[in-house]
Formats: structure tokens, C-alpha cells, sequence
């Protein structure tokens, strides 16, 4: 462990034990899967400690293209940039981490990041389900301008009924442009 300079774990990666790096003193990154239960507790002495006494431990990035992927998909532009800014803040704090909290902050930093993500994807699922809601209202709505239309046509020989001025006064501003516009990305998240 002493040579040890650079390491990527596998995405598949489930657990990694305790003491598992720790005193590996020469190393700088590692990459590792984004997964609330990867460090194992050591019971023993009651702390995280996969990663303590890597001094020179500095840089963390995330395996695999699923984290990029869902902030990629997020609806609102501050989301994306709030997230990529969580991402990128462990690469921050680690180099001023005390070697002894190497693991906590990093299992802090992932926590964050999760938290953070589940919170944005119920909010993403909270305007999908409002889109659709107003999706459908403005399907109904053309149906029955349809309906409204071809019954006025019939009447306007009798009565002489302005259809454009009854139309725009029947009218409801239902949103559908923004919702069509908008509607098929919010399908996307993962």
C-alpha cells in the first residue's frame, strides 16, 4: 500500500471494509462509485476509517455515468449548477481534511450529493406530474374549442354569431406550449 498512487473502484463496487486504504500515505485520487452504504462500519472503534491516515489524499471523482447523467436530465439550470457544484466541492474540502477524517468527510460529502439528488428528483417528478396534469387540460380544452367550433358554425347561419370574438372570450390560457416544450425532458430522469 505504501506505492499505492491513484485508485479506481469498480461501479459494481458494494462494500469497501474498513481499513481498507487506510495508511496508504503516497495516495492522491481515488474514484468510487456514488453509494449511500459503501463503507463498512468498524464496530470495534467506532468510526469510518477506509480512507484515515492518507495524508496526501486529495482528489475524489465518481465511476460510472449514472450521477451524470441524472444532474444532466434535471429541469432547472440552478439544479444542474448546484449539483455540479456539490460534485466538485469534496476536491475542496479533502486537501484541508485532517488525515484522521479522510473517510467522514468523504462519506459526508456522499451523503450530501445523495441527498441532494433525491431531493431534486422529487422535485423534477412534481412538475412532471404538473405538466402532464396541465398536458391533459389542454388536450381537453382543444376538444372541446373542437366541439365549440363546429357547433358555432352551425349556429352563425342562424344568428350571426361572431365564432372569433365567442372563441376569445371562452378562451383559457391553459399553458400547453410551455408543457410541450418542457414535458418530454421531465420524461427523461433516471
Amino acid at each position: 500500500c505504501s506505492r499505492l498512487i491513484d485508485v479506481e473502484l469498480s461501479e459494481r463496487l458494494e462494500t469497501v471494509e474498513s481499513y481498507a486504504f487506510w495508511g496508504c500515505v503516497r495516495l492522491q485520487r481515488i474514484v468510487i462509485p456514488l453509494k449511500r452504504d459503501l463503507f463498512v462500519y468498524d464496530d470495534e472503534y467506532e468510526e469510518y476509517c477506509q480512507f484515515d491516515n492518507c495524508e496526501h489524499l486529495v482528489k475524489v471523482d465518481l465511476v460510472g455515468e449514472r450521477h451524470t447523467q441524472t444532474v444532466a436530465s434535471l429541469h432547472m439550470e440552478s439544479w444542474r449548477t448546484e449539483m455540479i457544484t456539490e460534485i466538485g466541492r469534496i476536491n475542496q474540502v479533502l486537501p484541508d481534511t485532517q488525515t484522521r477524517n479522510k473517510t467522514a468527510t468523504i462519506r459526508q460529502w456522499m451523503h450530501s450529493v445523495l441527498d441532494k439528488m433525491d431531493h431534486y428528483k422529487a422535485e423534477h417528478h412534481k412538475y412532471v406530474k404538473q405538466a402532464v396534469t396541465l398536458l391533459e387540460l389542454a388536450l381537453w380544452k382543444a376538444k372541446l374549442d373542437e366541439k365549440e367550433d363546429n357547433s358555432a358554425e352551425g349556429r352563425t347561419k342562424k344568428a350571426k354569431v361572431d365564432v372569433g370574438s365567442a372563441r376569445r372570450e371562452r378562451r383559457v390560457i391553459c399553458g400547453a406550449d410551455m408543457v410541450i416544450k418542457n414535458v418530454l425532458p421531465f420524461l427523461q430522469l433516471e
